[in-house]
């Protein structure tokens, strides 16, 4: 059942509302703006009903905020009011609102345009999952990973916890295509990004095929210790798939990793430890292949091997 929040210093008014839609959708009320944003950061709801005349911040400022935030400019805004004038009207819909409902409520009208915007929005998340999953492997792909992690880097400035980011991809893997051909590589790719995916589900991983036989994944919440040694755990999931390899290169399918663990400060950018992520897989490479290397505090170096 799709989630829907109510944001309405009226308690009778959101009640209301409420009555006409609960049989239909979960119902979530919330007395103020500033609450109206924090449960709206949560990602968890599929439409907002806003009332326009609230004390200090008003129905207008809390939608232009929803539109700033990467989290919530993607939900529905339907606003409550009575001002049915044009220039308060219009005033709404260029700050990014989808529809307006006026009070007195009809309910069947409220009905049709909840029912309309829900549907339209999960025609939305249906096409946006398309656009951003990863066709061979069905894990995220790197338009939703550079979407997705703007998002996280920014909630974990703010939160201010360690952030974890790997890069990793499958050994001599010109080598193996050589051999089986591209059929068996895509099979390869594909087991690899099963093992790895099946062991970063918690709500604060993520998982991504980067390009070709290369994948990228971040942690929050881990310290460099843990999150190198769950990396580890992976790498040795995948040696233990036993895939046969060309065996003048190795016996089985093996992974290189490479990661760093940093909690970042507003200065800090995304991309700039993506890089060094990218410089510790070069050193795993370097040092033999099949094993995990990472940056901990003051990029000082874990080694697996």
């Amino acid at each position: 059942m799709e989630n829907v929040l109510i944001i309405d210093d009226s308690m009778l008014q959101a009640a209301q509302l409420r009555s006409i839609i609960k049989d239909d959708y979960d119902v979530t009320i919330v007395e103020t703006a500033e609450d109206g944003l924090e449960y709206a950061n949560t990602g968890n709801y599929s439409l907002i009903l806003l009332d326009v005349i609230m004390p200090g911040m008003d129905g207008f400022m809390l939608l232009k905020k929803l539109q700033e935030e990467d989290v919530t400019r993607h939900i529905p805004v339907i606003l409550i009011t009575s001002l049915a004038d044009i220039q308060n009207e219009q005033r709404g819909l260029m700050l990014g609102a989808v529809d307006y409902i006026t009070k007195p409520f009809h309910p069947l009208i409220v009905k049709a345009r909840v029912n309309t915007h829900i549907k339209l929005y999960q025609y939305r998340k249906q096409i946006e999952h398309q656009s951003t999953t990863d066709q061979l492997t069905g894990v995220a792909n790197r338009r939703r990973h550079d979407r997705y992690s703007a998002v996280k880097w920014q909630e974990a400035t703010r939160l201010q916890v360690p952030f974890s980011i790997c890069m990793f991809d499958i050994d001599n893997f010109k080598m193996y295509n050589d051999t089986f051909g591209h059929p068996a590589g895509d099979k390869v790719i594909a087991e690899v990004a099963k093992t790895a995916s099946s062991y970063l589900r918690r709500s604060t991983d993520f998982f991504a095929r980067y390009g070709g036989e290369e994948f990228v994944a971040f942690m929050m919440g881990n310290d460099a210790e843990s999150a190198f040694s769950h990396l580890i755990k992976i790498r040795r999931e995948v040696e233990a798939l036993h895939i046969q390899h060309n065996p003048s290169v190795s016996q089985w399918v093996t992974i290189s990793v490479g990661g760093v663990t940093v909690v970042p400060q507003m200065a800090d950018s995304y991309d700039t430890y993506l890089k060094i992520a990218d410089t510790m897989l070069y050193d795993a490479k370097r040092f033999g292949r099949n094993q995990v290397v990472w940056a901990a505090e003051g990029m000082k170096q874990l080694l697996e091997k």
